[in-house]
């Protein structure tokens, strides 16, 4: 039986666990390398960029060490966020990009993002043929001497990102005049970020850039979105841009000190993109997406869709539909007109641009209100239980209670031994009571 590394968003674990370790990242570096080689193409190349965890100085040697050995050619970047990693990987024309992250997680986890030559996610044929390598005698694929492969550091990465991302907006696009607070999370956009915006004019106040390996997400960036709220409101700045550690999510706070979560965003630039003509089939969102944003799309006619929780399932169901915007309310957005994953930079730069007459953030972030909504956390031993006929029963007999008024959501986390119990209704009398009888079925 071939062990499954893979999950919905690359490789992701406890730092000196069962997937990552040092001994682990050599053997994928040699198994992925191996898969390339034998597709018999006369170039191999592979291109690594990180966050900012201390384990990643550690990870990546052993990374390099196994696709230089399978007689891969390997360009490291350093820190850079994983829309620029996508973007260098198109534009190198490499064979892979792999990002060294565990995004919005704390230090002691790390992984791997891995994209193809597209600039578009491994796909699972892709990954199942590189984790049945994983598990064959791999150490027999090892290069012989004379092919093994070359590696060298390239410190050009974060100006490359950088005029790829302004060459998607008019030359004249300027933020001059314009004050903006921005959190990185201690990540890989700690540099890039505020380089981005000063060049453009802006005025920028800075947090979460003095990254020490171990303060990446840490009270700081998207998932802490009331650091972004304080420091706005301090520097008095027309608008807060947070991170995550990948810099693959984005969350907004407005001059007045609210904060917008990926729906907010994501209803924002489906109605202009669709008053200006720019979107193209409708809008991909999640099953955790607001239930209240589904109804604004269906009062302003626009099409939208739900994936799976999970950006790699909203860009498959984007690309399905040939839809050109997707995302999540975390704030994983893909602008598919310029991108192939979410990178909270360019999203950024979008909702600046729709700024630029004068606008203010409180603004153009008005039409949409979210239904209220109530989501809870309960662990469990055994994540299964969500298909008893117990839980079954009572998710129906909540679902009957907010008929026609909301919605219930019950699943299984991806990476913790939870079980999430999200209720959505312009009845807020009945959120809690409607999560109390789904959760008294599987404690």
């Amino acid at each position: 039986m071939i062990k499954k590394y893979f999950g919905t968003d690359g490789i992701r674990g406890k730092v000196n666990g069962d997937k990552i370790n040092g001994d682990m990242f050599f053997k994928f570096g040699l198994a992925a390398g191996t898969y390339f080689k034998n597709l018999k193409k006369t170039k191999q190349i592979a291109i690594i960029a990180k966050d900012t965890r201390l384990s990643g100085y550690t990870l990546e040697p052993a990374l390099v060490s196994g696709l230089t050995s399978a007689g891969m050619h390997v360009f490291t970047f350093g820190p850079l966020p994983t829309n620029g990693l996508a973007m260098l990987t198109k534009k190198m024309r490499a064979n892979m990009g792999i990002m060294i992250t565990a995004s919005h997680n704390p230090h002691d986890n790390n992984g791997l993002k891995l994209f193809g030559p597209d600039g578009l996610k491994l796909s699972d044929k892709i990954e199942k043929k590189i984790e049945k390598l994983i598990d064959s005698k791999i150490s027999r694929k090892l290069a012989n001497p004379e092919i093994l492969g070359r590696v060298k550091r390239l410190e050009s990465g974060s100006k490359k990102y950088i005029e790829i991302i302004k060459k998607n907006f008019p030359k004249q696009f300027n933020l001059r005049g314009l004050r903006i607070t921005i959190d990185c999370a201690n990540g890989a956009a700690y540099k890039v970020g505020p380089q981005l915006f000063r060049s453009l004019g802006a005025v920028v106040h800075e947090i979460g850039t003095s990254p020490n390996g171990f303060n990446i997400n840490h009270k700081c960036g998207s998932t802490y979105p009331n650091k972004i709220q304080y420091h706005t409101k301090k520097n008095k700045s027309h608008i807060g841009i947070s991170l995550d550690g990948d810099a693959d999510r984005i969350i907004i706070c407005d001059e007045k000190g609210s904060i917008i979560d990926g729906d907010k965003i994501i209803a924002m630039l489906g109605e202009r993109w669709n008053r200006k003509k720019i979107l193209k089939g409708g809008v991909v969102g999640t099953l955790m997406s607001n239930y209240g944003l589904q109804n604004f799309f269906t009062k302003k006619k626009i099409k939208f869709l739900r994936s799976k929780v999970g950006d790699r399932y909203v860009k498959e169901l984007m690309q399905k539909k040939n839809f050109n915007l997707g995302g999540e309310q975390s704030g994983h957005i893909i602008l598919g007109k310029f991108a192939t994953t979410g990178d909270g930079l360019l999203v950024a730069l979008e909702i600046l641009f729709s700024m630029r007459k004068g606008k203010k953030a409180s603004q153009i972030f008005k039409n949409f209100i979210p239904t209220p909504q109530k989501l809870e956390n309960v662990e469990v031993k055994d994540k299964s239980i969500i298909n008893n006929l117990k839980c079954k029963n009572a998710i129906k007999k909540a679902n009957s209670l907010i008929k026609g008024k909301g919605r219930m959501l019950v699943r299984k986390s991806g990476t913790e031994p939870v079980v999430r119990i999200m209720c959505e209704t312009v009845d807020r009398t009945m959120l809690s009571k409607c999560i109390n009888i789904v959760k008294k079925s599987i404690i």
